[in-house]
């Protein structure tokens, strides 16, 4: 089978690898649908992010989804056909903070394509992935570039969650790419009565206005809207920054009211934090990282159309282009959620 490997930056390669044999527990999927991520992009482009660098070739991507081509004796519930979204969370079930519920922090985290611990996680860009059966979500209803959706719907979910109560709040979104649009449409269901969100370019404002922002901001060429906002000690209740620069979350901050909530989901290596306006305003800023049983959640609420994440797909290449889908996946004057497709 072919596998999507990444050797340093700019150096991606498609490689034959042998398929896993299946263990008890365990299905056979054939990859349909595989999105890249920024953090697939990080490591396209500069070889990590942050202090997480590449120090071996890694199979990139976990945001996927295909068709079980075979299971294991014991598994039940799923059948060989059967769409699925895997969740790339694989905890270890048995460390402290597993058995507290915090899987997203398990000691011995193995999510797929991650550079974080050395050897490093593998991904699962790959034609044939041999998965938990614990971790695929059936998504029948569904097509697999929405299933594959799944993971980033995740992530946002997570965070929303964790900003608390949004009924009738009114929300800050600092960053318009995947994570910031699907971000608005978490908070919009969960009750947000007005969303600003700002980027600096206008395609994926536009995205973002079509997709449940009432009102958008360039950064770039109106800096000055954002002010408005920042009168009287602010206007937001929550604040949710997407890009993992300082300059969006000191923005962000400054529109911010007291008591406001920040929750910190891009990830762009270490900022210097306005921490006298965060003091003098008596704020919160809460970290969001990943998720767990959010993945399910996720699948569900698109398979009832109470989020519907189509409009943010909007490439869709071959496998054998897989270089030119990394470079139209970081062009965000055209290119919302690149998809690969497997099959």
């Amino acid at each position: 089978m072919k596998s999507l490997v990444i050797h340093a930056a700019k150096d991606l390669r498609i490689e034959d690898h042998d398929v896993a044999p299946l263990k008890p527990g365990q299905v056979e999927v054939a990859l349909a649908a595989g999105g890249i991520c920024g953090s697939d992009l990080h490591y396209y482009q500069h070889g990590g992010f942050g202090t997480v660098r590449l120090k071996e070739p890694m199979i990139l991507g976990h945001e996927v989804s295909g068709y079980i081509t075979a299971l294991a004796d014991d598994v039940t519930g799923l059948s060989v056909g059967q769409l699925v979204a895997v969740s790339p969370s694989r905890p270890c079930h048995a460390c402290r903070y597993c058995s507290e519920g915090r899987h997203n922090h398990c000691l011995n985290m193995r999510f797929y394509g991650s550079a974080m611990p050395f050897p490093h996680i593998q991904g699962a860009f790959r034609q044939i992935l041999v998965a938990d059966a614990a971790q695929c979500a059936p998504a029948d209803g569904l097509t697999a570039g929405e299933a594959a959706m799944a993971e980033p719907l995740a992530v946002c979910l997570h965070a929303v969650n964790q900003a608390g109560n949004l009924m009738g709040k009114r929300v800050l979104v600092t960053g318009c790419g995947p994570i910031g649009l699907l971000t608005i449409l978490a908070a919009r269901r969960s009750g947000a009565a007005e969303i600003v969100a700002t980027d600096l370019t206008d395609f994926t404002l536009r995205m973002a206005a079509e997709n449940g922002a009432d009102i958008t901001i360039n950064g770039r060429n109106t800096p000055e809207a954002l002010a408005a906002y920042q009168a009287g000690k602010g206007t937001f209740d929550v604040l949710f920054e997407c890009t993992g620069a300082a300059a969006a979350l000191s923005g962000g901050i400054a529109a911010l009211r007291p008591r406001g909530i920040i929750v910190q989901l891009g990830l762009g290596g270490d900022m210097t934090l306005p921490v006298q306006a965060i003091t003098a305003k008596e704020l919160e800023l809460r970290g969001s990282f990943r998720f767990h049983t959010e993945f399910f959640t996720g699948v569900a609420l698109m398979q009832k159309g109470l989020i519907n994440v189509k409009p943010l797909i909007t490439q869709t290449l071959p496998l054998d282009q897989a270089v030119a889908a990394f470079e139209l996946a970081a062009d965000r004057t055209q290119a919302m959620k690149a998809q690969i497709a497997f099959s």
